[in-house]
């Protein structure tokens, strides 16, 4: 496909253009990529509260890495770097996260979620238009979801697949799925190579805390409460985020141009389970810890509005299509994780700043915690 006037022809590149990439999941998928030698990478990231450059210092001053301090909302911007750099493909995970801060301030998940990925959109299409004919054939929009479009499920309904109807329930859910829809329409009007992968809950290195593992680690460690929503019985199909960066290695190689991929790990468990499982991890691993037994720090608070109950993922089409298997079970990639968190409390120290004490103060102060009984935590 080309637009109309656009004469020239460029031939792309072996690197690709990572949006989000110090977030928690980019982070980790540019260290895969780089550990893996696919290629050089441009990091775009416009490093609000969640992304963090000590994610990557790893690389920083490797050949193949380049990071790009930016908005994906700013159009020029992405156009540049497309010019610029010219990769032969877009790996987009920029995007606002956090289900409860959408409930406190959708704005800014409207703005980024759907606006930028709207910006990316127009900039790989103007950039595809004018690759030469046979780079087109190997360009590669890749957009990463979430399984949180897709809503709730019954404790006895089967998973979510390809083909389950949209029907997010939070300002972060729709906002996702309207850009999934997005990137559909760019693919079905315009042409535009584009694949996307929706995935079930990451968990892992570098995971800001304010999400439910790293928070559990990081207050059982201080002896702060552990908030559980409701009565902790919402479930989740955990994902470790290493397997998750190599799904999407895959997709990007193999994947159909137009269709969609669920990722997830096969591990559904309650948030309670999951808090059960940390708190006997640290009581293992931190044996001096004097706030053992951890489980006694759990609190009950006043659920969320609209908390989904369930999610789960049916990975079935990602594994026959493209090979892709989830290597971590949730025991394994737990125990990796909690033991990451342990050798790195420096970076937690970092990433916990007085911003970040202000919003979990907000967040959780005005939820009526309850001591938890002993038969209810247990």
């Amino acid at each position: 496909m080309r637009l109309a006037g656009k004469t020239e022809e460029i031939t792309c590149s072996d690197s690709i253009l990572v949006t989000g990439g110090a977030g928690f999941i980019g982070s980790n998928f540019v260290l895969d990529w780089l550990a893996a030698d696919c290629g050089a990478i441009v990091n775009l990231d416009k490093l609000t509260y969640a992304g963090n450059p000590e994610n990557l210092a790893s690389v920083e001053s490797s050949g193949a890495y380049t990071f790009v301090q930016g908005d994906i909302c700013d159009a020029e911007l992405v156009a540049s770097l497309l010019q610029k750099h010219k990769p032969r493909a877009v790996v987009h995970f920029a995007a606002e996260s956090h289900v409860d801060r959408s409930i406190v301030g959708p704005e800014a998940f409207l703005r980024t979620n759907i606006d930028g990925t709207f910006t990316l959109l127009q900039a790989a299409r103007a950039y595809y238009g004018s690759l030469a004919s046979a780079d087109q054939g190997r360009f590669r929009f890749l957009h990463v979801s979430t399984d949180e479009v897709y809503g709730t499920l019954t404790p006895e309904a089967p998973a979510f697949h390809e083909e389950t109807p949209y029907a997010p329930n939070s300002p972060y859910a729709a906002s996702k799925a309207a850009s999934d829809h997005l990137v559909r329409a760019w693919v079905h009007t315009y042409g535009l190579p584009a694949i996307i992968t929706n995935c079930s809950n990451n968990y892992g290195p570098y995971q800001f805390p304010e999400k439910l593992i790293p928070l559990m680690i990081a207050n059982a460690l201080q002896g702060k409460s552990l908030p559980v929503y409701g009565d902790g019985q919402q479930v989740r199909d955990w994902l470790y985020v290493g397997d998750h960066a190599s799904a999407l290695r895959t997709v990007l190689e193999r994947g159909r141009v137009g269709e969609t991929y669920n990722v997830g790990g096969g591990n559904q468990r309650s948030n309670l389970e999951v808090v059960k499982t940390v708190c006997a991890l640290l009581d293992e691993l931190v044996p001096e810890s004097k706030f053992k037994p951890h489980l006694q720090l759990v609190k009950y608070v006043t659920d969320r509005p609209g908390h989904d109950r369930r999610y789960a993922i049916d990975a079935r089409k990602l594994e026959a299509e493209l090979g892709w298997r989830a290597q971590e079970s949730f025991e394994t990639g737990l125990r990796k994780t909690v033991e990451w968190y342990l050798r790195n409390s420096p970076w937690v120290e970092n990433v916990t700043s007085g911003a970040y004490h202000q919003w979990m103060a907000q967040n959780y102060s005005g939820r009526g915690e309850k001591v938890a009984t002993g038969e209810r935590a247990r």
